[in-house]
């Protein structure tokens, strides 16, 4: 906008005539003047708060839910760990009474291979990513790892942890289908002696 001196004023035809045609050429740059645009601002402003307030309602949704799974994880962690502990111990002697002697034992483990016993502070991993290994000692024979055993050895070892769960958590009644097959004489002496006693609870 051109703007004169303080008091001056042009009251020249051509200067005025030069005004009039640059505000006409600037007012038709402007294009068609929208006679709704006050009511879309309106709409769209209406529309705009509506999903605000939704963002805001499912980040708060979301903040809880995972508030809610935090809880359920460490809940559901604490008790695996406790009947973990419960099945550990009796899988120990469950295994000693089946075997005669020697020694086993249940390690819970991460995902990274490492004993979960161990964290070094550290937060402990999430309940997926827990898992369970089985050290066995045969009477006569060195600690070593499940898969090193014999058939036999396997079979008898998964027999102790079947009844260590049985133990721990007690069930109306249970099937078990050619549990003995890979058993010898004497183990299956002390596999019927183990079902007898299972059987008392069950």
């Amino acid at each position: 906008v051109q703007r004169h001196p303080a008091g001056e004023q042009s009251d020249n035809p051509e200067t005025l005539q030069q005004r009039i045609s640059e505000l006409n050429h600037r007012i038709a740059r402007l294009g068609v003047v929208n006679p709704l645009a006050l009511e879309e601002y309106d709409e769209a402003a209406a529309r705009y708060d509506f999903l605000s307030g939704q963002l805001h309602d499912l980040r708060a949704a979301s903040a809880t839910l995972n508030e809610l799974i935090a809880e359920l994880d460490n809940a559901i962690r604490t008790r695996f760990e406790t009947t973990f502990r419960v099945v550990a111990d009796e899988f120990e002697r469950s295994f000693t009474r089946l075997f005669g002697g020697g020694e086993a034992r249940l390690v819970l483990m991460n995902d990274n291979g490492d004993d979960d016993d161990d964290q070094n502070g550290r937060n402990p991993p999430g309940i997926a990513s827990l898992g369970v290994e089985i050290i066995a000692r045969p009477p006569g024979k060195r600690l070593q790892h499940l898969a090193l055993l014999s058939g036999g050895e396997r079979a008898l070892t998964a027999a102790a942890l079947l009844f260590a769960l049985l133990k721990a958590n007690p069930t109306p009644f249970c099937v078990l289908d050619e549990v003995d097959a890979a058993l010898d004489e004497a183990n299956v002496g002390r596999f019927r002696d183990m079902l007898a006693a299972l059987s008392e609870k069950t």
